[in-house]
């Protein structure tokens, strides 16, 4: 008899009253419980949790298995003795806090049968008050690994293995650890898997903060735990994965994360502990470093490191202090600037006693760029744009923004100037008040007859950028995705007169992050599709009138552009511009038929090169009739043998008229 498809493990301790939800949130997972197996393992509990899931046992008897054990101390026993008993070809570990949403195994297991992988992570949220990973979960990614995604940065069990490769790699949980046991486990796991599956378009882990506190995870404090299981960590980086962006990748983890929080505990203990636990931390983190590293991190992360490695453990209580104080002010650290750069004002910056390099404190790539758009319209060939851009901190004094348009194909790019206009009490929502921005507005037009260095921008898709630049600082970024709500982000293609030349251009923005590009030659946005002419008849009120209608999604184009432009074959030929109406895109072609030459006219709607064909006409519209000096004409529509509208138009024979009528 085949097992399972999933194991799902849960070991239990004093979970009163979560377990409950726990286990119900699996027995009624759409996968079906025929495709499921529970394995709770209860630790020694003394609330009535063992009780509750032998209930629980009894109301799901072939879905749940209960097993009972001494206290451990800790999650690793019982999730090593679930995954000893268990059957199904995958496995997904739960803590007994935490719950399920009602897809979530089966749009797991479907990932990874779908593309092969060994892991998948489903979408974490947080409940009550508890802080979920969000950076590895900003997508769907149906087969990554470790070293090109953010998967390192969640290392908690509570995701989907192949049970294959947990066996294959013998891995259990180390049951000596009281922190970290579950990044020996998830850590190799990752490095050996056959892909990684990344399920971001659902919430399907439910990860909840008791109200007392007592999760497992969330109770083991000190930095004596902490340094037990980081070496290990850092042993299996340096046995498995060799020196490089790769290690690199993965050290950024445990040198920003782990060295973080541990500092964070060290603050709490007595100065020989503190002094002791600090000179075995730059211990264990020195081999992971080198200068190269620092490119990765921020300027706290590059400051603390540094703090470290230098065992500076005054240095290191005041700055824990700081952050401590800066996270609950709301108001982002001054800056200074010099010679180009951005410097925090982080303690101790170019404190002569402590001799900290200017490095660990550089924040000119980590300046936080603000920026609007306010306005974007045509005015014939030019795009006028209006809106704000500023560096967060950085006084607006000696302003050099400029816009940017740069081919995405090619790369080439256009700097284009803007005039820089005021922006009294820009900044005061902001970092309390701190921060005033009075000259971050800009305004440009971008005329795209000349914005190719005097000449017309040529055809290519050109990504609209700003370049942000004050007090000899500069940060170029998209702009568009921040719009007031008058901007609009839908796609507006116009057509342009360029000294007699027609061509098309499509403002529109990107998706999924809402920039503005321009589409000049059509690549994105075709001019044809966008106009349809579909009905031909007489004008009611005007019965030698032919009147054509159709529909026009182009946003702009000169005046007179769009017209019926009709020829007799003989050289002669006649226009007739549409009538538009803006607010619907319904055009009306008129056609005063008793102005036209006799001849057998045919036609399209015509717009610079671009044309559509004319509807045939129906069967049952019928001549029109007139006279002209007297004498009778008519003009009789029809379709010729391509399925094209034709026009005759010629004088009555009078002769034939009376001899038709004569005859019985």
């Amino acid at each position: 008899m085949a097992g399972p498809a999933v194991s799902v493990i849960i070991a239990a301790y004093n979970a009163m009253p979560y377990i409950t939800r726990c286990i119900t949130s699996v027995a009624g997972q759409s996968i079906g419980q025929e495709a499921l197996e529970i394995i709770a393992v209860n630790d020694g509990s003394t609330d009535g949790t063992g009780e509750e899931l032998e209930r629980l046992a009894l109301e799901f008897p072939t879905l749940l298995r209960v097993l009972h054990q001494p206290n451990s101390g800790g999650p690793s026993t019982p999730r090593n003795t679930g995954l000893d008993h268990a059957r199904g070809e995958f496995v997904f570990f739960l803590d007994a806090d935490d719950y399920l949403g009602p897809e979530a195994l089966e749009r797991m297991v479907a990932m990874a049968e779908r593309n092969g992988t060994d892991i998948v992570l489903g979408k974490m949220v947080g409940v009550g008050g508890r802080g979920a990973p969000t950076s590895m979960f900003r997508r769907n990614q149906p087969r990554t690994d470790v070293f090109s995604s953010r998967v390192y940065w969640t290392l908690n069990p509570m995701k989907l293995f192949r049970r294959e490769l947990l066996e294959r790699l013998e891995l259990r949980f180390p049951t000596d650890l009281k922190i970290g046991e579950d990044q020996l486990f998830v850590g190799p796991a990752y490095l050996h898997a056959d892909g990684i599956s990344v399920l971001a378009d659902y919430d399907c882990l439910y990860w909840v903060e008791r109200e007392d506190s007592g999760n497992i995870t969330l109770r083991t404090g000190g930095s004596e735990p902490r340094l037990r299981f980081l070496p290990r960590m850092v042993d299996l980086l340096l046995e498995h994965v060799p020196a490089g962006p790769g290690r690199d990748h993965l050290a950024h983890r445990h040198l920003t994360v782990e060295v973080q929080q541990l500092l964070a505990h060290l603050v709490h203990e007595p100065r020989s502990e503190q002094e002791k636990a600090l000179a075995r931390l730059a211990e264990v983190i020195a081999p992971l470093w080198h200068d190269g590293l620092a490119d990765r991190l921020s300027a706290m992360a590059r400051l603390r490191l540094h703090l470290v490695r230098h065992t500076m453990l005054d240095e290191i209580l005041e700055l824990v202090r700081f952050e401590n104080e800066l996270g609950r002010s709301g108001v982002a650290t001054p800056v200074l600037v010099d010679g180009g750069r951005a410097y925090a004002r982080y303690p101790y910056l170019r404190d002569p006693s402590r001799d900290i390099p200017d490095d660990s404190y550089d924040v000119t790539e980590q300046l936080g760029v603000r920026h609007r758009v306010t306005r974007a319209e045509w005015r014939g060939p030019s795009l006028d744009l209006a809106g704000h851009g500023y560096l967060h901190r950085i006084a607006t004094e000696d302003v050099t923004t400029e816009l940017v348009l740069r081919e995405r194909g090619s790369g080439t790019e256009y700097r284009l100037p803007v005039t820089h206009t005021a922006t009294p009490g820009l900044g005061k929502q902001d970092d309390e008040g701190h921060y005033l921005y009075e000259t971050a507005g800009f305004e440009a037009t971008v005329d795209l007859t000349t914005a190719g260095e005097g000449g017309r921008l040529p055809d290519g898709l050109w990504d609209i950028s700003l370049a942000i630049g004050a007090q000899g600082l500069s940060r170029t970024v998209r702009i568009g995705s921040k719009r007031d709500r008058s901007v609009s982000a839908e796609a507006a293609t116009h057509i342009v007169d360029g000294d007699g030349e027609f061509w098309a251009v499509t403002l529109y923005a990107t998706k999924p992050y809402g920039n503005f590009t321009l589409d000049i030659g059509e690549h994105k946005h075709a001019v044809p599709p966008q106009v349809s002419v579909s009905t031909v008849r007489w004008r009611p009120d005007a019965p030698a009138e032919l009147e054509f209608a159709g529909r026009c999604a182009l946003a702009g184009f000169p005046d007179g552009a769009l017209a019926v432009r009709l020829e007799d074959g003989m050289g002669g030929a006649a226009v007739f511009p549409a009538q538009i109406t803006p607010s619907d895109g319904v055009f009306v072609v008129r056609v005063p038929v008793a102005e036209l030459a006799a001849g057998l006219w045919s036609g399209q709607l015509r717009l610079g090169d671009w044309a559509w064909d004319l509807p045939p006409a129906p069967e049952d519209l019928v001549s029109a009739k007139w006279r002209r000096h007297g004498l009778p004409w008519y003009a009789k529509p029809a379709t010729d043998q391509d399925e094209r509208f034709t026009l005759r138009v010629a004088r009555t024979d009078l002769l034939r008229a009376v001899t038709r009528r004569l005859k019985p």
